[in-house]
């Protein structure tokens, strides 16, 4: 049991599959990652996108800081892959060590105790929320509305700001931006300088990028600018984006006027609560 919670503590949950890291499986092989990868890709027709993918940079560093992983890969200049429990199946295939057959035999259980461990604390949480909604006594009802008073300022979920409301709306955004605990994203077509003041709200340890359609060379002097003197704002191109969306974190905000224009005419803005977050970065590639 002592191993497969050692190897449950390797699993993680990357765009809605449960995988374990490149290096993590090396390790457990007692083979060298870069060869293990090498041999994979002699086999790549054997492992489609189900069984492994390499993950985005937004995707890595989110690993790192919601469960500690280390910096140990030379420097994160390749970008690690992602086996899901097919792929670990198919590897081990190609391995063909007793060690590996061993550690691949621990790892399905492993999966197979995650899943478990997975269900049951759903079953938990559905069980208390259910709870909670049959609760409707006085004292809960008093302490309800002791809370929407208290949560008054609270950031809202959704609403609109008009013209003329440019405080207004620079507060709402840098609100939004300095509860980032992890990482702030902005999906932006048009972005300037005062963007980059914006995103400068978030703590320094919060990671910062922004994927906008083109960028021009004032742009790219503002950035090189900011960025020696301020923590790093990492900016790409994308230009599948019509809308402006802000991620928080795991939020996902839609957003109905670039950054820059706050204010001066009417927008809206909305919580995407059912949107997956990593599968937006997934798409983005």
């Amino acid at each position: 049991m002592q191993d497969i919670l050692k190897i449950e503590d390797r699993i993680f949950t990357v765009r809605g599959k449960q995988v374990i890291l490149d290096r993590e499986l090396a390790q457990l092989y007692g083979v060298d990652v870069s060869q293990m990868n090498r041999q994979v890709k002699r086999n790549i027709e054997r492992f489609p996108k189900d069984f492994m993918f390499q993950l985005t940079k937004d995707e890595y560093d989110y690993l790192k800081c919601q469960n500690g992983i280390s910096n140990s890969r030379g420097g994160d200049r390749m970008l690690p892959y992602a086996f899901t429990e097919h792929g670990i199946s198919m590897l081990a295939g190609l391995l063909r060590s007793p060690v590996a057959i061993d550690i691949n035999i621990r790892i399905i259980r492993a999966f197979v105790e995650f899943r478990k461990m997975k269900f049951n604390y759903q079953h938990l949480f559905e069980r208390i929320e259910s709870i909670e909604q049959r609760q409707e006594n006085v004292e809960y009802k008093i302490e309800s509305a002791l809370n929407r008073i208290c949560s008054q300022e609270s950031i809202p979920k959704q609403g609109i700001f008009f013209d003329g409301q440019v405080f207004d709306a620079y507060t709402f955004v840098s609100d939004l931006v300095r509860k980032a605990v992890c990482r702030v994203i902005l999906i932006d077509n048009y972005v300037d300088d005062t963007v980059l003041k914006v995103l400068d709200k978030r703590s320094a340890e919060v990671a910062a990028t922004i994927y906008t359609s083109k960028i021009s060379d004032q742009l790219k002097l503002d950035i090189a600018k900011h960025n020696s003197q301020y923590s790093p704002i990492d900016v790409r191109t994308f230009s599948k984006a019509h809308d402006r969306f802000l991620i928080i974190d795991d939020e996902v905000y839609l957003i109905g006027a670039s950054i820059k224009d706050l204010g001066k005419k009417w927008f809206g803005f909305t919580l995407m609560e059912n949107t997956s977050a990593e599968e937006m970065l997934g798409r983005i590639g």
